[in-house]
């Protein structure tokens, strides 16, 4: 039985060639502090986790034999999704990371698959964008921030860009930012924004793209959200609760928002296996895929091992998040 890791991070070779000449990188910096590597863009100071996001194809491969992953779903580094760039800069960054995960793909066809990076602060460069990776270059759809410059993914100027996803058959893999989302404002102390803050984001997403009626809209949208969809599911009773006694919870959706959890996929990474239990238990077994966050958590053992030492898992069950389910979402 093969595995599929479908989160799995990636800092393009022509940035560390860029960075490593003291320039900056379409408006990323980095520094080394101590040994520890960060870049640096106009949402502060992110951590890089050493050597391993310097790796070339050959040496991740190295990395996943003893992590028993087959497959890598690569996707760009959150910090680096820069929709605060022009347009014409962001298509330009999207290009470059999207070759080289083509790159790696074409060279690797057995080890890799690949989302890609998009200008989303222009939705017709993103559309055009998102044609080229999945029908030119074959990548399999696109990892996305859960907010776009303070806008939200249910506004209307999005429409067109599902409506291209669903068309193409497009994989959307949302990932929240560690230092830009809802916790950091509020409280950026004790490492809350990563530990807490993208659960959050992860959950409002979700909650954005039910209730904001997307995946009523486009239901054969192919939606994945990153660390087992937050909380979503944990507070899905409250969201039916709303949707029954608030008429503005109903406007775009004819049926409880609990009917729309299993629509969406989500990654493993609950870091406990009472909450992993209790999301197949929500969404079913057949939306639960494997995700490790390489290289950014240390698995200890793999994530392959963590799956397959679950009592509470049934053989069949982890066959379904190992790989069978991503086979089905990616087409592999």
């Amino acid at each position: 039985m093969r595995t599929i890791d479908i989160h799995s991070h990636f800092i393009p070779q022509s940035m560390w060639k860029t960075v490593d000449t003291g320039a900056d990188w379409f408006d990323i910096k980095f520094q080394e502090e101590n040994g520890v590597g960060f870049t640096l863009s106009h949402l502060g100071k992110d951590q890089v986790p050493l050597p391993k996001l310097r790796f070339t194809a050959e040496q991740r491969i190295d990395d996943m034999n003893q992590q028993g992953v087959d497959m890598q779903v690569v996707s760009v580094a959150a910090p680096l999704y820069n929709y605060h760039l022009p347009a014409d800069e962001g298509i330009e960054l999207a290009r470059e990371v999207n070759d080289e995960i083509a790159d790696m793909v074409r060279l690797y066809p057995d080890r890799f698959a690949g989302l890609a990076t998009l200008p989303v602060q222009d939705v017709d460069l993103a559309i055009t964008e998102l044609n080229r990776a999945v029908n030119y270059i074959g990548l399999k759809g696109a990892e996305l921030d859960c907010i776009v410059n303070g806008s939200n993914w249910d506004e209307q100027q999005f429409f067109p860009f599902f409506e291209a996803a669903e068309q193409m058959g497009a994989v959307l893999f949302y990932h929240p930012q560690p230092n830009n989302n809802i916790a950091v404002q509020r409280n950026g102390s004790y490492s809350i924004p990563n530990s807490f803050g993208v659960l959050l984001e992860d959950s409002l997403v979700a909650a954005t793209l039910i209730f904001g009626g997307i995946l009523e809209r486009y239901p054969d949208l192919k939606i994945c959200i990153a660390h087992g969809g937050g909380p979503a599911c944990f507070g899905v009773g409250r969201w039916d609760r709303g949707w029954t006694v608030r008429p503005e919870a109903r406007l775009n959706i004819p049926n409880p928002p609990s009917t729309y959890l299993n629509k969406m996929y989500y990654d493993c990474i609950t870091m406990s296996e009472s909450a992993l239990r209790f999301l197949i238990d929500t969404v079913g077994i057949d939306r639960v895929v494997l995700g490790s966050d390489w290289p950014y958590v240390s698995w200890d053992p793999s994530p392959v091992s963590w799956i397959n030492n679950l009592n509470s898992l049934a053989e069949h069950e982890k066959e379904k998040i190992l790989c069978k389910n991503l086979e089905s979402l990616l087409n592999l």
